[in-house]
């Protein structure tokens, strides 16, 4: 007598998680690259939000939104992008390394070259509006007015063939009383010149200063930092 043997098939579903970096949507945008970029402050300890200006590139526009904790980059999310997988992968090795040099002083990620270089400026025009905000904040103003007139402010870090030029000075009142390089190019002929472009400005007082011989480009770059930082002071 043949016997019916029961069979049981078991289903088994597997879930495979796919990570993909996807733009945030919904969000407000600002259109034009003119416009100086909005911003918003918070009360918690100097906590600082800026929108930066939608920059337009052949690939898609690309628009960020930074928060910043006094000087310090502590969030960047992109509020625009371009829809493409090669960007898709590339910001999020844009952002941590934004979070890492704490400037726009940061490698273009190989394959997206054209979004790169748009995140590095938006990047940029948005630390140099948390830059103006900051100097001239209630806060900032009742410091300097405060027992000590001394302020220091960073100038705009200014992109040369021959690399970054960003200078930090120091304001005794309305003297100039330091000058420190934040960043410079690493070239022997800058290297000779800092000191003389330090000692020139400690001597004139303002950005109109000779330009170093041998050194002309980087030259141009900090007197183009160092007045955006006398501007920035007011």
């Amino acid at each position: 007598m043949k016997r019916a043997i029961p069979v049981v098939v078991l289903s088994i579903a597997g879930l495979v998680p796919v990570w993909l970096y996807q733009p945030s949507s919904g969000t407000s945008t600002v259109q034009a690259t003119t416009p100086a970029p909005s911003t918003s402050s918070s009360g918690t300890s100097g906590t600082h939000v800026v929108t930066t200006t939608t920059i337009d590139t052949e690939k898609g526009p690309v628009q960020l939104q930074v928060t910043f904790a006094g000087t310090k980059i502590t969030a960047v999310k992109m509020l625009q992008q371009p829809d493409h997988p090669q960007t898709e992968a590339a910001v999020p090795k844009l952002v941590a390394e934004t979070l890492q040099a704490q400037s726009a002083d940061i490698d273009t990620v190989s394959g997206a070259t054209i979004t790169s270089e748009a995140y590095k400026k938006s990047l940029q025009a948005a630390i140099d509006d948390n830059a103006k905000t900051a100097s001239s904040s209630p806060a900032a103003s009742a410091s300097a007015s405060a027992g000590s007139a001394s302020r220091t402010v960073d100038g705009t870090a200014v992109d040369t063939e021959k690399g970054t030029v960003q200078v930090q000075v120091t304001f005794e009142g309305d003297k100039i009383g330091a000058v420190r390089m934040l960043q410079q190019p690493n070239h022997p002929q800058t290297t000779a010149a800092v000191p003389k472009l330090v000692a020139e400005t400690l001597q004139a007082q303002s950005a109109d200063i000779d330009t170093v011989s041998g050194a002309t480009i980087t030259s141009e770059g900090y007197k183009e930092s160092l007045q955006a930082a006398i501007d920035a002071k007011g």
